[in-house]
Formats: structure tokens, C-alpha cells, sequence
């Protein structure tokens, strides 16, 4: 039984971290929500009881075992000496730490063992990276990936409540023929369009997205493997949750497309919808509020000459985010590494 603090619990992923707590029985004593000064106070449902929510700046870490951070990279940085020094581990969701070499960036189901060497602090991945790698770990493991071709189609929830807001005002102006108002959490207009831009372009990486990048940089740290290469394109699309991403690999060794599916029916929590002449494949509105990753349409990729083509889907704000850093929690505690 340990103290466990939810930071960041009033946001959507904070709020998701709470649902799934209370819905896998997390064998936590006591389970603490944190948040700003702005919601000093505030109740949070947590089960079939309340949590009132208390200010993380001001909060005594002493004798917490176990945060899980989902509080923003600014948040995070700014707390973490003092939570560290007091003995406290920290599971952030953040992209803070996620590049630093010495900090462990998990997976559960693919790199469980990389948590044995963690210092007190551990990153969760980007949503995209975590369901492309449930794919490609057992994948690098039997067949060695030389290289992979991602392109991730996002729903809006990934950008926050005003950016499903707005998905939801263009919407109703576009169908009832009224002038839209200036998007602003998008680029563009989001209704019935899709925007191949998330984030600004970064100059130092020819005009890639750090929401690109980021793929390229955690699958390699995740796999542990620097020579792979990740070629990324992010596209936002007009969903509310889930994101789908369309993946060409290239491997060293042959897979055959039955050899990859027999494969991929192995690896925990990834579930294989793949019978297209039945209709059967993953989409958002399946895998909406699901807990496992989706892969369909495997299929041979008859331009090089050992690789396949797959869709992965999985919800972002629970695997992508809030249930992947309390699987990172269960496996600490499963490990006795607190």
C-alpha cells in the first residue's frame, strides 16, 4: 500500500489518470489530487467517492511514494528537485525529461526492464510513439527494423477542451452555412479538413514538427536502437478521441504478413482487428475509451524487399497518456522498485 499524487488532476488526462486508478483497484492507502491555486477546493470523483483537490505548489511531499505528473513541462521542472528530495518517485507525462538519456521513457509492454535503472523519475511517451511502439517492439525484436514511415492522423482531443470546442463550432457554422469564426487552437479551420501541421515547423529540423520529432526521437530511445530510421508526418483530423496512424516498416530479415499477425497476437493489450473483406479493421470510434491498441490492414509492402504496411489506432488520452503512466505505476510496484 503506498501514498500516491495525482498532479494536474483537474485537466482531461488528470481526470482519466483518477478513472483508471479507481478502475484497476490501485492498492494505494491514499490517493491525494493536485492542482493550481485556481482549483483550490475543487471536488474530483474518484470511484464512488470525492477527492478534494489541493494546491501542488504548497503541497508537503514527505511522505508520498508515488506522483504521477500531468501538471505541463513548465509544472514539472519547476517541482521536481523538491518532490525528488524527499524520497517521492515521479511518473511525468510530460515532455520534460523524456529526451534526457539517463531517464527512463516506458512502454510497459515493450521496455519494462529500462525502470530497473531509474534515479526517481521516469517519462511517459508522446500518445503517437506509445501506440506506433506497441506495434514496432515485438516487431525489432524477431525481424530488426531498418526503417519506418509514420503518418499519425489526430483527433482534437489532443489538443486540449478548446480545441474539441472548436471542432465543434466550426462544425455547426460549416453545416448550417454561417461564417466560421478565425480558428485558434488549429492553423486552419478543422471541420471536414485535415491539417498535415501540429505544432510550428522547427528550422533546425528542415521544417519538422516537434510533434514529429518526436517520434523519431522515443522510438529510437524506447527500442534502444539509434540506427533506426523514422520518417513522420502529423496530421490533425476533425475526430473528437483516438488517433490512427498509417505505418510502412522496413525490416533486415523477411515477414511475411502471417508470420507479423501470429506475432502481434502475442504482445500484451494489442488487439488484431484484420479481416478487411469482412469490414474488419480498427477506427477511432471503436477504440474510444478502450484500454487496448488496435493494428489491422498488415499487409506486404512490395516496394522494398522485407517490409509490411499497417494501421494502428488506440486512445490517446488513455493509452496515449493516462493509463500507460499508471501501467508504468503498477509495474514499479509489481518490480518493488518504489
Amino acid at each position: 500500500m503506498v501514498k500516491l499524487a495525482v498532479a494536474g488532476a483537474t485537466g482531461a488526462v488528470g481526470r482519466e489518470m483518477l478513472k483508471i486508478l479507481a478502475e484497476r483497484q490501485f492498492p494505494a492507502e491514499e490517493i491525494v489530487a493536485l492542482a493550481s491555486s485556481r482549483s483550490r477546493g475543487k471536488k474530483l470523483p474518484y470511484g464512488d467517492r470525492e477527492l478534494q483537490v489541493e494546491v501542488l505548489a504548497e503541497y508537503d511531499f514527505s511522505d508520498v511514494d508515488l506522483a504521477l505528473f500531468s501538471a505541463g513541462a513548465g509544472t514539472v521542472k519547476a517541482e521536481a528537485e523538491r518532490i525528488l528530495s524527499g524520497g517521492t518517485v515521479i511518473v511525468d507525462n510530460s515532455s520534460a525529461f523524456r529526451y534526457q538519456p539517463e531517464i527512463p521513457l516506458v512502454v510497459p509492454e515493450v521496455n519494462p526492464r529500462d525502470l530497473e535503472d531509474h534515479q526517481g523519475l521516469i517519462s511517459n511517451p508522446n500518445c503517437s510513439t506509445i501506440q506506433l511502439v506497441m506495434v514496432l517492439g515485438a516487431v525489432h525484436r524477431q525481424y530488426r527494423i531498418k526503417r519506418v514511415v509514420v503518418n499519425t492522423y489526430q483527433a482534437t482531443s489532443g489538443g486540449g477542451a478548446s480545441a474539441r470546442n472548436e471542432l465543434f463550432e466550426n462544425t455547426r457554422a460549416f453545416v448550417n452555412n454561417q461564417p466560421e469564426a478565425p480558428p485558434v487552437a488549429f492553423p486552419k479551420p478543422i471541420a471536414f479538413n485535415a491539417i498535415p501541421l501540429i505544432g510550428e515547423p522547427l528550422a533546425e529540423e528542415d521544417g519538422y514538427t516537434k510533434e514529429e520529432m518526436k517520434m523519431l526521437w522515443e522510438t529510437r530511445k524506447i527500442l534502444g536502437d539509434d540506427r533506426i530510421r523514422v520518417s513522420p508526418t502529423a496530421v490533425r483530423i476533425p475526430v473528437l478521441n483516438c488517433h490512427g496512424e498509417a505505418v510502412n516498416v522496413e525490416t533486415e530479415k523477411p515477414c511475411p504478413p502471417a508470420d507479423i499477425r501470429r506475432l502481434l497476437k502475442t504482445v500484451p493489450n494489442l488487439e488484431l482487428l484484420d479481416n478487411p473483406a469482412d469490414n474488419i479493421f480498427p477506427t477511432m470510434r471503436e477504440a474510444d475509451g478502450k484500454d487496448a491498441t488496435y493494428v489491422g490492414r498488415i499487409r506486404p509492402d512490395f516496394s522494398v524487399e522485407h517490409g509490411f504496411n499497417c494501421w494502428i489506432v488506440a486512445d490517446n488520452l488513455r493509452k496515449g497518456a493516462a493509463l500507460n503512466t499508471v501501467q508504468i505505476a503498477e509495474e514499479l510496484l509489481a518490480r518493488e522498485l518504489l
